[in-house]
């Protein structure tokens, strides 16, 4: 073994040698002490819950079975399966029935339909609509008096609205 493996314990040179037969060779020193946490830490759960188990069925030791209980409820709470073949087969066939959407055939790289892409018009331009003669005084008269701070509702005037008109523009295609 390589220099300093003589000092490690049992478990560490365990952890270096699956290492090494997983073809890393080149790591820091404190994996292996972060494997054996790891390591610890997960047969310290597996025993807690083997015993458990043990307590539940009446039992005053653990026993082999307990254990195994155990890593089986650790690895269906951890990791989950992968869906069955056929799960997968049917959701390709029918992710597979919707065609790709046809391409634009022209010079430089091919794009997808123009409803299909992020690159349609996005923008829209505010364009007020032009106030009639008559709205107009009445704001400026309003500007005017605006010495009375608390208008009651009834003075107020019954001009409509002024909403913007909202326009979008299609991007021309470019001439080369």
């Amino acid at each position: 073994m390589a220099d300093g493996d003589e000092d490690l314990p049992r478990d560490a040179k365990i952890v270096k040698s699956l290492l090494k037969s997983m073809g890393v060779e080149d790591y820091e020193p404190r994996v292996i002490h972060q494997f054996l946490e790891l390591w610890y830490r997960y047969v310290v759960d597996v025993l807690t819950d083997a015993q458990v188990y043990s307590e539940h069925a009446g039992k005053t030791t653990i026993d082999c079975e307990d254990v195994k209980l155990a890593i089986q409820s650790k690895v269906n709470f951890s990791f989950s399966q992968p869906p069955p073949r056929e799960v997968l087969l049917e959701l390709a066939r029918n992710r597979n029935k919707i065609p790709l959407p046809k391409t634009i055939a022209g010079p430089g790289i091919p794009l997808p339909p123009e409803q299909d892409t992020l690159i349609s018009p996005n923008y829209q331009l505010a364009i007020p609509k032009k106030q009639p003669a008559q709205a107009v005084e009445e704001t400026e008269e309003d500007e005017a008096g605006a010495s009375d701070t608390n208008p009651s509702r009834d003075q107020k005037t019954d001009a409509p609205q002024q909403t913007p008109q909202r326009v979008s523009f299609p991007l021309g295609k470019r001439m080369t």
